[in-house]
């Protein structure tokens, strides 16, 4: 059986990540979904938002499962003895960050691959930071989210808006 980690921050779920989780299912027997609770960026969401957020994502595809890590990403990958990690890959400006977060991983735990996944075209654009600043803008983001995270961000957002 070949199980992968799709590792993230999730902050929060786009339907890009719910693309590259989509067809990484499709090829590996198991998917865990690691949301990783200590990002060095600020999150909107807090872990437990963001655990709940990506779990309804990703509830229609039996052969995933949505887990919490603050580890190393190999660890994280040891623990559930996952043998690859998945990764999106958007555009050309990703692919430095992903080549030396893949040779560093590589460097730490010689037994896990990397496998980059590109999204679909609609998608290739699309960051959780671009759909947050669109939402804080009152922008539509219906096409780019899940309904339960655009119904969060609304709420987030409103609840920013309303306080400053």
């Amino acid at each position: 059986m070949t199980r992968a980690i799709f590792p993230a921050s999730f902050d929060p779920i786009t339907y890009g990540h719910v693309d590259i989780a989509t067809r990484a299912a499709g090829v590996f027997d198991e998917l865990i979904v690691g949301v990783y609770s200590r990002p060095q960026k600020n999150t909107l969401f807090s872990v437990e938002e963001r655990l709940d957020l990506t779990q309804l994502a990703l509830a229609h595809i039996p052969n995933i499962r949505v887990e919490p890590y603050s580890n190393l990403t190999v660890e994280f990958a040891k623990a559930y003895d996952a043998s690859v990690i998945v990764r999106g890959l958007r555009v050309a400006s990703d692919f430095e960050w992903e080549l030396q977060l893949s040779l560093m991983n590589r460097t730490l735990n010689t037994d896990i691959e990397t496998i980059c996944f590109m999204p679909s075209q609609q998608y290739t654009f699309l960051s959780s930071s671009m759909l947050k600043d669109i939402a804080k803008n009152n922008g539509p983001i219906t096409e780019l989210a899940p309904a339960d995270v655009v119904k969060a961000l609304k709420i987030k957002y409103n609840h920013y808006n309303n306080h400053r």
